[in-house]
């Protein structure tokens, strides 16, 4: 007897047209963690929503976590750019340290307006759909990447991929512990500066001290 592959459809194979289903799905999904949560959400109300057929959205989605995860993951993308993006402007002579302070505080507040989508990024990460993990798998090279742009090249290399995962825990960790009431979102911000600053700060280089003129009269 052959084997079905039930397998949702990998996304670099979709046709423009597969693409635009899948977008609607995740869109769908997000408003309606927004207006519901995650908890209340259930794929029968995303299809109704997006006007996809629960039959089709399964050739997208293997189960409600691996959409939500893909739909976080897409977010938290869009999100990073942003970051990114601001932080490639003129850097008024920042360093790596306080650019990634920059970048993790502007994350924080990012989940700060959007909690629903803090609690759904939280309730993911403990999903063992291995489709949904293969989506949070993608998220965290995402913030990896964004932190390597950030850093720029003021970080050795043999140091960068150590301080990039301490720095993606430390946000998940303290986004996990603010989510779930065990701290405070100010001091869940404070720690998490406190870590970047902790791994960072011994590649800063020295600035030079500002010249000052001093009169011989």
């Amino acid at each position: 007897m052959t084997k079905v592959d039930l397998s949702p459809r990998p996304v670099e194979a979709m046709s423009p047209r597969q693409l635009e289903r899948r977008e609607s799905l995740i869109a769908a999904a997000l408003a309606l963690v927004n207006e519901i949560g995650v908890e209340r959400l259930q794929m029968k109300q995303v299809c109704e929503r997006s006007g996809v057929a629960l039959g089709t959205a399964y050739r997208y989605f293997s189960s409600k976590d691996h959409l939500l995860a893909a739909a976080i993951a897409d977010w938290h993308r869009l999100l990073l750019a942003d970051l990114v993006a601001e932080l490639r402007g003129p850097r008024a002579g920042l360093g790596a340290t306080d650019r990634v302070a920059r970048f993790v505080r502007g994350g924080m507040r990012a989940y700060q307006r959007q909690p629903e989508l803090a609690r759904l990024r939280v309730a993911v990460a403990a999903s063992t759909d291995p489709f949904a993990s293969e989506a949070l798998q993608g998220m965290a090279r995402a913030d990896s990447t964004a932190l390597q742009a950030v850093m720029a090249d003021e970080v050795p290399a043999a140091a960068s991929d150590l301080v990039r995962h301490i720095v993606g825990h430390a946000w998940q960790g303290e986004l996990t512990a603010w989510v779930t009431g065990r701290t405070t979102l100010g001091d869940a911000r404070r720690r998490l500066e406190d870590v970047v600053r902790l791994v960072l700060t011994p590649y800063e280089t020295p600035r030079p001290a500002p010249y000052e003129v001093t009169s011989t009269a």
